[in-house]
């Protein structure tokens, strides 16, 4: 069955306030980062809105959190990483939190509840956006229970729509 969603482009004055919102929650500013004026478009699906900027989808809002798609390169090169495990991966591709145990490394500094990118210690791709419960110090000292709460990763509702639908862009 094929996935119910509309897409349309939002008025100036939405776009400014969700990039004003957008760029408080993750500490940015989007149009230096895309070094462009933006375009904004909303998807909206049963499970999610999905934004959009300049026909690539980069952020998405479930209920009432928002964050950036692992297709957002721009945003990921300069998040810090959280370094997982072979045997991690498949946990995490399904949808599971990241625990102190699988980590193997951290990359860069971070406070609890900013977005940490993690990525397979072996190759070093990305398979997931995660919310960080801990300062940088603080998470390399845990070595037991949940490190990162898992948002968004690869094989999800979000990640397969996108794929679906070839709104990303390469």
């Amino acid at each position: 069955m094929p996935e119910k969603f509309s897409r349309h482009f939002l008025k100036t004055k939405e776009a400014e306030a969700l990039l004003n919102i957008v760029s408080q929650k993750l500490k940015v500013n989007l149009e230096q980062i895309l070094k462009t004026k933006i375009k904004l478009e909303l998807v909206k699906t049963e499970f999610a809105e999905i934004y959009i900027i300049n026909s690539r989808p980069l952020l998405v809002k479930v209920q009432e959190n928002i964050f950036p798609t692992l297709a957002f390169d721009e945003y990921s090169a300069l998040l810090p990483k959280v370094y997982v495990d072979m045997g991690a991966i498949p946990y995490v591709c399904n949808g599971a939190n990241i625990m102190a145990p699988g980590i193997r490394r951290f990359e860069g500094k971070f406070k609890a509840g900013y977005f940490v990118l993690v990525v397979d210690d072996k190759y070093g791709r990305p398979i997931a956006v995660g919310e960080v419960l801990y300062n940088s110090e603080a998470a390399k000292k845990i070595t037991h229970g949940v490190v990162v709460k898992n948002v968004h990763y690869v094989g999800d509702r979000i990640w397969n729509f996108i794929k679906k639908f070839r709104i990303q862009a390469k």
